[in-house]
């Protein structure tokens, strides 16, 4: 069928021109577009859930415990620290860069709450606040660094891992550890407070509302002014299936303790994150730079601001990260962000789907990302497996993420020459 001469989809890049099924065909023209686009070397997010559900079959076929109530909760309140440093790593990625030390800025934060909150007799909040605003000033110092002298990201990053190392062992003191107490509010809203199963039910079903209504007013937006939509059967087949997915969660976790409320915050920075990347100016911005520095430059955008900001926003994420590890453990040693932190962050960013070479990426990456790790991390334990196996499974699912990021690169390149 030979689409109108005055088609608004004609002026589709070439990768980009079977969009204009939807707007024909209907239904059968979505799945025609989604099918060429999927050829193209748009992959989205499906081969981590493919591999998610594989990880989770072959766990649970190994030990039927791994999906039970209470293994799925521990492993909800596991995943958000690193999960949370993870959404910073994403931004980053987002440029090109990387931040080596969200590990090291992690434990610092964790040291400033500790010894405020403990030694000092600080408030939760003023403990909280003041370790955020050390991952600013820490972001904001690798923003001036990159923009004023040109230093790549790996070396700023990598000093900066060394530096808060050792100032945060400088700030632990001689003990090395310092414990928060069980009781205090900020252990508990990390380990114990849970959000109660009804008000979870209709948090679910808010969310899958708004998010409803938010595609269909996008739709409606897009006809009227003579763009391809996605048609409103697959709009309200999405919301099903998703609604469905989400209350089924919600069921599982309610058979134990619930679902957490760090759990809650994190999926709610995972969720507003990705609105700020693909709804404002700014986050356009960034895919923007992170596609063509020089080409984002010449448009007229701050490249950069963009820099300050996301270096900025990333270290803030570890801070949080931090904050939260170090009220789910209840203390915060010398090893806090240690370890392979670094590594998980990175990792869960990259396996979750965000691009090693910039411009695409989603804040979901983050979500998606630690749930593999971290369900590998947890399976293999209840095996009774020691860490060498989880850091060869992890390295593993990470090298074919970055295969297949370069093999869908490769292939959407072609088809664009095509």
């Amino acid at each position: 069928m030979s689409a109108p001469a005055n088609d608004p989809t004609l002026a589709l890049p070439a990768d980009r021109q079977d969009e204009r099924f939807i707007a024909d065909e209907g239904l059968s023209g979505w799945l025609k577009g989604s099918l060429a686009r999927l050829r193209s070397g748009d992959l989205g997010s499906m081969p981590v859930v493919v591999g998610l559900i594989i990880i989770w079959g072959v766990f649970y076929a190994l030990n039927p415990a791994f999906l039970s109530s209470r293994n799925l909760v521990n492993l909800t309140l596991q995943m958000v620290p690193t999960g949370t440093i993870a959404i910073g790593i994403v931004l980053v990625l987002l440029l090109g860069e990387i931040d080596l030390s969200v590990g090291s800025v992690s434990g610092l934060a964790g040291a400033v709450l500790a010894v405020g909150f403990v030694h000092h007799g600080w408030t939760s909040g003023l403990a909280i606040g003041v370790a955020l605003l050390v991952g600013v000033v820490i972001g904001v110092l690798y923003g001036l660094l990159f923009n004023r002298y040109g230093v790549p990201s790996f070396v700023i990053t990598l000093a900066g891992l060394l530096a808060f190392l050792g100032l945060q062992i400088k700030v632990l003191g001689k003990d090395g550890t310092i414990n928060l107490s069980f009781n205090s509010d900020i252990v508990q809203f990390a380990s114990q407070k849970f959000v109660p199963d009804v008000v979870a039910y209709l948090l679910v079903l808010l969310a899958v509302g708004a998010s409803l209504a938010a595609k269909m007013v996008q739709g409606r937006k897009r006809v009227a002014a003579g763009l391809s939509a996605t048609p409103t059967s697959v709009v309200l087949a999405r919301a099903g299936i998703l609604a469905v997915i989400l209350l089924a969660a919600v069921y599982i976790l309610g058979r134990d303790r619930g679902v957490s409320y760090m759990v809650l915050v994190f999926i709610a920075l995972v969720v507003v994150m990705d609105l700020v990347i693909r709804r404002t100016r700014w986050g356009r911005s960034v895919m923007a730079v992170g596609g063509n520095v020089e080409a984002a430059r010449r448009a007229g955008i701050n490249v950069k601001r963009i820099y300050l900001t996301v270096f900025a926003l990333c270290s803030v994420f570890a801070a949080l990260g931090g904050v939260f590890a170090a009220a789910r453990l209840a203390s915060v040693s010398q090893s806090s962000g240690g370890a392979d932190t670094n590594l998980n962050a990175i990792a869960a960013a990259v396996i979750g789907g965000t691009s090693l070479f910039g411009g695409r990426g989603s804040a979901y990456s983050a979500l998606l990302g630690i749930l593999v790790i971290q369900s590998i991390s947890n399976g293999l334990g209840l095996l009774s497996l020691d860490t060498s196996y989880k850091f060869m499974v992890t390295g593993g699912v990470l090298l074919l993420a970055v295969i297949i990021d370069s093999l869908s690169r490769r292939s959407r390149a072609a088809h664009g020459r095509a």
